[in-house]
């Protein structure tokens, strides 16, 4: 089968509509596909990713010559570049994805009631997921697999400045669903990109089970307020790491840096650090001369500004203490003890990720009781709330919305349950 091609006489509403009922209607027979018929897709995605791999690259050196500079930061032109590392990643991601069992028709057992019947829960897709994201080509193949292994479907909605490379790997795993004897419509790209669109797409609650947006406070707040269909939240991620009294300097430094510089236009960085008083004038003046050799602009409270040299600390207002910058930029306030830092937490942060670095293990579990954010740490960096590095083979998102899922949503967090009742005969 060949996908569907959007007739060019048709309205963008009725060309996108045709696309999506076409993507639901192969939902449904992908849905009943086995284990070994899924796993035998993903090993030809992988291979069909590797065969036009500079088909791929190409497509996204065109995208990137596309964009002027001056309009896009450096974190977005991070986030947004493929080269053959990340296309490795990509493959990797996909062979971690294959390892994982898969989340279809589990049946749980829940109960035998007294009338002899016994129920059950059992594990089923969603149907159609709808990913609207912006500048981030790995999205397109990771969403793509994690769907086709919990037997959903997939549209995908990507942002212009990723057109052409969002098209390409598109086109591979179309190429692979063919080649498989699934329908390549289980993974369907919108070819529009304005918001109008969009906008009418997010009607469609009868066609898409769930929307998942990935990308800025902006992108995700457009989505939450137009949509009729389910949405999975993630704003944005003011992540903080606390540095308690109790800490190991060394190992402060290194998880609290690494939290900052290691990939900082990502959702999991940290963005606010809290240090303890009585361990400040320890900690403080190295960790901010890292931060300076690493071109990290500081804002801090105002008993932080003396651990810096004239001019290399801003003072902190009310504003930043709320922003995610995805940059080299820092937030950092003393704090007079682990209440005072969880009460910081509970103001200013958005249910993404904390990190308390303590060797006190009740310090450490007042800490994680306390704070219900999607991932709560112990002498880790932030960067490790990740679908992959939390064992989940890739990541759809990172949900800071507690229904139907909260933190990195792998293969699990994209299947529902229906009841299974099984008996002899029984009436009521």
């Amino acid at each position: 089968m060949t996908p569907v091609k959007p007739d060019i006489k048709k309205t963008p509403q009725s060309t996108v509509l045709q696309l999506i009922r076409d993507t639901k209607l192969a939902s449904i027979h992908l849905a009943k596909a086995t284990s070994e018929q899924k796993d035998l897709l993903l090993r030809e995605i992988s291979v069909q990713i590797k065969k036009d791999k500079d088909k791929i690259l190409e497509a996204n050196s065109k995208d990137i010559s596309n964009i002027s500079s001056k309009d896009y930061s450096s974190s977005f032109f991070d986030r947004l570049k493929l080269d053959e590392g990340r296309v490795s990643d990509i493959l990797k991601n996909i062979e971690d994805v294959l390892s994982l069992k898969d989340p279809v028709g589990i049946r749980e057992f829940i109960c035998k009631r007294p009338n002899g019947i016994s129920v059950y829960r059992q594990t089923i897709p969603l149907g159609l997921i709808g990913i609207i994201y912006e500048s981030r080509p790995n999205v397109t193949s990771d969403a793509a697999v994690l769907c086709l292994k919990s037997g959903n479907a997939t549209m995908l909605r990507g942002g212009s400045e990723c057109f052409l490379t969002n098209k390409a790997l598109v086109d591979s795993i179309q190429n692979a669903l063919a080649n498989t004897g699934f329908s390549p419509n289980c993974v369907s790209m919108v070819p529009f990109t304005d918001r109008e669109i969009m906008k009418y797409i997010l009607t469609l609650e009868k066609e898409i089970d769930l929307i998942i947006p990935r990308g800025g406070e902006g992108l995700i707040h457009f989505v939450s307020e137009n949509s009729r269909i389910p949405v999975i939240k993630h704003y944005k991620g003011v992540c903080h790491v606390y540095v308690d009294q109790y800490a190991d300097l060394d190992k402060a430094h290194a998880v609290s840096l690494n939290s900052k510089i290691q990939r900082a236009g990502v959702c999991n960085a940290m963005e606010t650090l809290l240090v303890h008083r009585d361990i400040a004038d320890s900690f403080l003046p190295n960790f901010i001369k890292s931060l300076k050799e690493e071109n990290v602009i500081i804002h801090g409270s105002n008993d932080v500004l003396k651990y810096g040299g004239e001019g290399d600390i801003g003072l902190a207002n009310e504003e930043d203490w709320h922003k995610e910058y995805l940059k080299l930029e820092l937030n950092i306030r003393v704090v007079d003890d682990i209440e005072a830092a969880i009460s910081h937490i509970e103001k200013y942060g958005s249910l993404h990720t904390e990190s308390i670095i303590t060797e006190n293990q009740e310090m450490a579990e007042m800490f994680i009781n306390e704070l219900d954010s999607s991932a709560v740490m112990h002498n880790v960096s932030t960067r490790f709330n990740d679908g992959n590095e939390l064992g989940l083979g890739a990541e759809i998102g990172i949900s800071t919305t507690k229904l139907h899922a909260f933190g990195p949503m792998g293969l699990n967090e994209l299947t529902s349950k229906k009841f299974v009742i099984l008996g002899k005969g029984q009436i009521k």
